[in-house]
């Protein structure tokens, strides 16, 4: 059996992150437990990342950062609530500034604390890492990019209330960059669906921008020579199979490939 092959059958652990809120969001739940809280993933990551060939493993804020970055061979942040005007050059003098337990949508300190730890630590080992709408904005700031706070009315819907989670909507189309991972993996266009009113404004340290829409907002940032992907976009309500969702396992297996490589070569000295 080859490296690659091995690394195959091995299958690579893929980190996910997730939000914290407390159990009183609920409706229905028992009052009793109400100032407990739960840690919440989308589960369609997970589906789509099994049906890859990867395994899904979804990580706490309690997880370090570093430590596990050593376990993992991919990662992907997720979308979510917007990163705090603090890490991503706005004002950090903000009005919804409260618990994010009690309010899903509320920014999240502790949150973003994590994913930019996740991010910069995956980055450094060389870790493929996939940001998803939110993602992608963590990724950049992670980097020292910088963010629009809020998209002004344009010739494209960003926040399209009409669209179910598993459609594209027909207006929100993307165009990409020859020779980029998402030309490779999407070709020249492509038809996303979009829930979103903040974007990439200047790129972080590093970072390409390798696809927008017809209104110049970015909708595709990467780090040329890495395996880094990010996509303003939810590959993982796409109706059919997103391959950004495939892309992910792959570079993943790739690396766990390379690393059991050295592995031997280490063995043989």
């Amino acid at each position: 059996m080859s490296t690659h092959e091995e690394a195959k059958v091995m299958r690579p652990l893929i980190g996910i992150t997730g939000r914290r809120f407390r159990l009183s969001l609920i409706k229905g739940a028992d009052e009793r437990y109400g100032d407990r809280c739960l840690d919440s993933y989308m589960s369609d990551f997970a589906s789509r990342i099994a049906e890859s060939g990867g395994l899904p493993v979804h990580l706490s804020y309690d997880t370090d950062a570093t430590a596990v970055s050593q376990w993992l061979s991919g990662v992907v942040i997720t979308g979510g609530q917007d990163v705090h005007p603090a890490y991503s050059g706005g004002d950090p003098v903000v009005v919804r500034d409260i618990d994010p337990r009690m309010d899903p949508m509320a920014h999240d300190a502790a949150r973003d604390s994590y994913e930019l730890a996740l991010a910069r630590a995956a980055l450094e080992r060389g870790i493929p890492v996939l940001g998803v709408c939110r993602g992608m904005q963590v990724l950049n700031v992670a980097l020292g990019g910088t963010l629009v706070p809020d998209l002004p009315p344009g010739s494209v819907s960003h926040l399209s209330a009409e669209a179910a989670p598993t459609d594209g909507t027909a207006d929100h189309l993307v165009t990409f960059e020859k020779g980029s991972i998402a030309a490779d993996l999407f070709g020249e266009h492509a038809t996303t669906n979009s829930w979103h009113h903040q974007a990439v404004d200047r790129c972080g340290t590093g970072l390409v921008v390798t696809g927008r829409t017809s209104d110049g907002v970015i909708e595709s940032v990467e780090l040329p020579g890495a395996p880094v992907l990010g996509v303003q976009w939810h590959p993982e309500w796409m109706k059919s199979a997103d391959p950004a969702m495939t892309w992910i396992v792959q570079a993943a297996v790739t690396l766990l490939a390379d690393r059991h490589g050295e592995e031997i070569r280490r063995s043989l000295r």
